[in-house]
């Protein structure tokens, strides 16, 4: 009899674990649904319950968008549970110049980026590492004693100067700036070294996304880290270029393809600069002739306008900026990462024929949908190189007003 009441307990607890779960996980789908904040025409009337569409949901019956504010938009679950408080801000809809060319990337670090550290033969014959425990991958080295430096050049010629005597070095670590003592070991040739690895500089190729009126433009969709690190990097100043598509390795199932281009870092072939770089894409100022690009003025989608169907996206595969058919297949109104705010899927024959999908090289090319500036690819899927993520529009369009 003991062993029916328990198993009988322990069905009932099973039961109630699936139903929280089950609770649980409609929740979060319907919160993923449900923008956090949406932005909305001034001197509009704007529909809540249209925009904001759910038959689980009930909000104020309409909202009329003065230009005087933010609003919080409360709604509730059946009618009775809270969910949460939508915030409304009125703002004036925007268009820009959505390309979908290859450019050319070229930063340099703000300091010295350490990789990593290792071992040193010393001229005693002996296998030591100087920095061990003082320095740590992604710190940025930015002055040798209290004198700034920017690159690998400096660091190397400041410690060929100072000889063996012990060094203090300035660096930026989360955000900080600490100092840091090491003393330099000669090596085998003669050199003083401290035992690190360092990087001042990185290079690619990627896609441009949008210019504004105002010349600024928006990039790649994601950030660029360091390839060793995985940390965004953090920049003194950078440049874009004019960049040509070499040739294409074709992406399958577990392997992504890439855009092979080659970039000539000559001055004349300068056509921006690069300010930021963010986790949600790179941005500056456009300084060259607009003429060569592949330009088209569209409207801004706001993301609430997003819905699932066919899209379109632009990109320089074969050298010449085309559109291809696609379709959006998910929307996330508030992914923790707001570079995977929807799944975009290459269905455009043409495309899938040239690359497989979407490669690397792609990211930032703009994806269109009923006539607006939707958002931009981001990642590519490994498992399916016919689909990625993507980013709102908006967010871009925040960053390069930052």
């Amino acid at each position: 009899m003991d062993r029916k009441k328990k198993y009988r307990r322990f069905l009932l607890l099973c039961l109630c674990l699936d139903a929280a779960a089950v609770c649980w996980l409609g929740w979060r789908q319907l919160d993923r649904k449900v923008p956090d904040e949406i932005h909305v025409s001034e001197n509009e009337k704007q529909e809540m319950q249209k925009i904001l569409d759910n038959p689980l949901l009930t909000f104020e019956e309409a909202l009329e968008v003065s230009g005087e504010g933010s609003y919080l938009l409360p709604c509730r679950l059946l009618g009775i549970i809270p969910f949460k408080n939508i915030k409304v801000t009125p703002s004036e809809s925007s268009s820009v110049y959505v390309s979908g060319d290859t450019v050319g990337i070229y930063m340099e670090t703000e300091g010295v980026l350490v990789i990593d550290t290792g071992e040193i033969l010393s001229k005693d014959g002996e296998a030591q590492e100087p920095a061990k425990d003082i320095l740590k991958p992604g710190d940025y080295i930015v002055a040798f004693n209290e004198e700034e430096i920017s690159g690998k050049k400096e660091l190397m010629e400041d410690l060929r100067h100072i000889g063996g005597e012990e060094v203090t070095l300035d660096v930026v670590r989360n955000g900080e700036t600490v100092p840091v003592s090491v003393t330099p070991v000669q090596d085998a040739s003669g050199d003083y070294k401290l035992g690190i690895w360092v990087r001042d500089n990185t290079q690619g190729i990627g896609t441009l996304t949008f210019i504004d009126s105002q010349g600024r433009y928006g990039a790649l969709g994601h950030g660029i880290s360091d390839v060793d690190t995985g940390e965004l990097l953090t920049i003194s100043a950078g440049a874009l270029y004019q960049a040509e598509i070499l040739g294409i390795q074709k992406g399958s199932s577990g392997s992504p393809g890439e855009l092979a281009g080659m970039i000539r870092y000559e001055p004349d072939r300068i056509i921006g600069n690069i300010r930021r770089n963010t986790k949600n894409g790179i941005y500056g100022k456009y300084t060259g002739e607009t003429g060569g690009l592949s330009l088209r003025k569209m409207e801004v989608a706001y993301k609430q306008e997003l819905e699932t169907g066919p899209a379109s996206i632009l990109c320089c595969a074969d050298g010449e900026v085309k559109e291809y058919e696609a379709e959006i297949t998910r929307i996330d109104m508030n992914h923790e990462d707001t570079n995977k705010s929807f799944v975009i899927q290459v269905t455009d024959p043409r495309l899938l024929e040239l690359t497989g999908g979407i490669v690397q090289g792609m990211s930032g090319s703009p994806v269109i949908q009923n006539g607006k500036f939707a958002g931009a690819i981001t990642h590519v899927f490994v498992r399916d190189s016919a689909s990625g993520y993507g980013i709102f529009a908006e967010t871009m369009l925040e960053n390069s007003a930052g």
